[in-house]
Order: C-alpha cells, then structure tokens, then sequence
C-alpha cells in the first residue's frame, strides 16, 4: 500500500543546450541596445520536466502514489507514455489539443549562467484540472503553474480537507500580496528558496517569522547551507546532506518538496520532513537532468539516519 498524493503544478519538456564557452566573452555591454547574438551548441539534450512532473517523480521513487493534476498540449503522448512506465497515474490531467505543453529551452554557459525562454502553452489552462475528492489524497502540493491554476487548487485542497504544501516558486511574481497571504492561510506549509522568500516579503509587507504565523510550518531552502525551518514560533537551521558530486542542480527543489510529502504522509515531524527532503536534493543534485536520478525509499531513510543520527521511527511502509 502507497499514499495518494495529488501533485498540481506544471508538466514541461525542457530543451537544454551546453555553451562550451562564456557568455560574457560574446555579450558586449555596449552593444546590449542592438543585441543580435547567437550560440553554437553542440551538446544538446530533451529532457521531461514541470514541477508536477519532477515532484511526482520523485514521490514514485520513495513508493508514493502520485497523481498528477495539469494541463498538456497536442504534444504530451511521450511524456504520457514515460508515466505509465513508471507506473505515475495521470487521470489529473487534462489535455488542449489546440495547444503545445510547456516548453523551456535552457543555455547555460561554463560559468552555468543560464537564458531560458519560457513557453507556457496549456499550463495557462491549469484551472481546468481538477482534484478529485475520490481519489483520497491525504496531501497535496500546488506546485509553480498558471496563476489562475494555482489559486483555484489551494482553495479546493482547502475545501476538501486535504492538507498541502504551497510551493509558488516562480509563479511568485504572478500572484499578488493578499493572494499570497490567503494561500498562506489555507495551506498547511509553505516552502520558497532564500530568493523567494525575499520576493514573499516584499510582496506581502510581512516578515518570515510574520508569514509563518499564517502556516503549521514555513521552510525556505538554501542550498548548500541547508533549510530553515519557521515552526512553533522558532526558527530552526536545518543542515543540508553532502551530495556524492555537483552536476545538475535542475530540479533538486522539486526532489526537495517529493521527500517532505513523502515523510509528512508518513507522520513525520516537520523537522525529519526536511531532512528526508534533504535527502532527496543531494541524490539528485549528483545526477544531469531532473527526473534521472534513482533512490528507493530505504535507502533514502538510511541516509537520514546515518547523516542526521535520528531514529525516524516513522520511516516504514504500510
């Protein structure tokens, strides 16, 4: 037996393209006003992507049972396909044949400073993808998506009673400050980066240890440095696991959010909810691309307990 877990955010292919060089050595500041410049790229990859998709996939890996609430294009059969070989179900989404999934098309240069150009095609229409009350979820997440999307699915996991993480990311900017807040209010806990949580300031006119009133739990990531966790009036330095290599940090706030689910489904604190999604960044910050990386659920829960030293009696399957 797995736990449901409705995944709603975006469901992407990501094109990414390698600049064997630096872009500083071709973008002439004095020339940006008529900029016309162009990379050669030899190395050249597809990969699948979307928050949704890269959460979901990381909640298959720890024995979840994601289900996937977005919207796709005339172009989603191989990112179909790839789910049902992994065995991820999809009954959440929803297809607009008139339009293209969402596409990002990423150069990162030596210095993996990176230009992305951002097509949301059907992702605009994530408020027609439903979350179903007959599917059980007993948590949620309402992952970076259209903002008309993002706003409708807090408001049904609220009506539903079913708890989730609100995780804008960089649907942040798309979402004003009392929209922000009654997010906040609904939700159970919210998880941003360190930039985010700057930008959640600024737009609501409120503090962190201010916003965290509104949620059980606020948690702003930082990379290497670890995570802070907001939680009962206190604020706690959580440190982040050492990964094996650094290789590709796409995707790792996503295998992030996939092991907090993953551990509050199964009754953890808030405390070992972020250490198992510590975990699961640095697997995944070790391997290129967002969906590539491989670790079954007791492994990652031997990794908890070697690297923090805590006992995490919750961590078995039912």
């Amino acid at each position: 037996m797995s736990f449901p877990i409705a995944v709603c955010g975006s469901m992407a292919y990501d094109t990414i393209m390698v600049f064997p060089d630096r872009f500083r050595n071709h973008i002439l500041p004095e020339q940006i006003h008529i900029l016309n410049v162009a990379f050669h790229v030899p190395e050249l990859r597809r990969e699948f992507g979307g928050c949704a998709g890269n959460i979901a996939y990381g909640l298959r890996l720890l024995g979840m049972d994601p289900i996937i609430v977005a919207t796709m294009g005339q172009d989603a059969g191989p990112y179909l396909e790839r789910l049902r070989q992994l065995g991820i179900r999809d009954e959440g989404i929803r297809l607009f044949a008139e339009e293209m999934t969402a596409q990002a098309y990423i150069i990162t240069d030596l210095d993996d400073n990176q230009i992305t150009a951002f097509h949301p095609g059907a992702m605009l229409r994530s408020h027609a993808a439903s979350i179903e009350p007959g599917w059980g979820a007993v948590w949620g997440i309402v992952a970076p998506d259209g903002r008309e999307g993002m706003l409708v699915h807090c408001e049904t996991f609220h009506e539903l009673a079913v708890p989730f993480v609100f995780d804008p990311g960089q649907g942040l900017p798309l979402l004003t400050g009392a929209e922000l807040v009654r997010c906040l209010e609904l939700a159970q806990v919210a998880v941003v980066n360190d930039y985010e949580a700057k930008l959640l300031e600024e737009r609501t006119g409120l503090r962190l240890p201010q916003l965290a009133e509104r949620v059980e739990a606020l948690i702003v990531t930082r990379g290497g440095e670890g995570a802070d966790l907001f939680c009962d009036g206190r604020c706690e330095r959580i440190e982040a696991v050492p990964p094996r290599a650094v290789v590709d940090p796409t995707g790792c706030g996503d295998a992030f959010r996939a092991g907090l689910l993953c551990a509050k489904a199964l009754g953890a604190d808030w405390g070992d909810a972020v250490r198992l999604g510590s975990v699961m960044g640095s697997e995944k910050i070790a391997v290129s691309g967002a969906q590539n990386y491989a670790l079954t659920f007791s492994e990652a829960v031997a990794r908890l307990r070697t690297h923090y030293r805590v006992g995490a009696a919750w961590a078995k399957m039912p």
